[in-house]
């Protein structure tokens, strides 16, 4: 369900904070800013658009999928952030409608888009690392991702493009860097293998409370949700 409780003082208050991101990136232009649409309605979304947003994520398929029914026609670039638990079975229409894959971590998760994807060319997607190690965070830990990705190689619907990870919860900005730091000795390490179908050229981490340290430290993409919504 599209969430319908947004206000036009919500939405003008949303436009000033995407502006007041964009100051924030002039020094960094390569960096990508992802809307986290979770709790957004479509006039919302639409206001978002109109001020110069043209990537949108969910982590929630009942919703994305409402919700790309709704804008397809808006030329965006549309990424997925949430759990994709296998089984069950993956629907096409689903897996075809998604630009950027943010949450690949299992062969089994892997198996089932290849399986699945009839668009043509290769789902784009991030492998998630748990660098906190908690039991409770999806990822994969840090000693699997090289692994993990040489394996990936079989599969011809998937393209790794780059790491993601969701920090910890802190203000400590000293905890907060060296899970940054970490995912991009990593990527580097995975970018001197040169392997063909994954070129890891991208970082996608930040979030509304920590993107400013993300960006200092090679973010490529950063998924703002909370700031957006007040």
């Amino acid at each position: 369900m599209v969430y319908r409780f947004s206000r036009k003082g919500d939405i003008m208050s949303a436009v000033v904070q995407l502006d007041k991101i964009k100051q924030n990136l002039i020094e960094y232009p390569n960096v990508r800013i992802i809307a986290a649409t979770k709790y957004f309605n479509i006039d919302k979304m639409n206001e978002l658009i109109d001020a110069g947003i043209n990537e949108v994520g969910e982590n929630r398929k009942d919703s994305f999928l409402e919700k790309y029914e709704q804008l397809k026609d808006k030329n965006l670039i549309w990424h997925y952030f949430g759990v994709i638990k296998i089984p069950p079975k993956l629907s096409t229409t689903f897996i075809d409608s998604i630009d950027y894959l943010h949450s690949l971590d299992s062969i089994d998760l892997a198996n089932a888009i290849n399986k699945t994807r009839k668009k043509p060319g290769k789902l784009k997607c991030f492998v998630q690392v748990n660098l906190s190690n908690n039991s409770n965070k999806t990822g994969l830990t840090e000693a699997k991702v090289i692994p993990f990705i040489k394996n990936l190689a079989k599969y011809e619907k998937i393209e790794v493009v780059g790491l993601m990870t969701i920090a910890e919860m802190t203000f400590d900005d000293e905890i907060l860097e060296g899970y940054f730091k970490t995912l991009k000795e990593l990527q580097e390490e995975v970018q001197s293998l040169k392997l063909p179908h994954a070129p890891c050229t991208e970082l996608s981490m930040g979030m509304s409370n920590d993107y400013k340290l993300a960006i200092k430290n090679g973010a490529t993409m950063i998924r703002i949700g909370t700031l957006l919504s007040k």
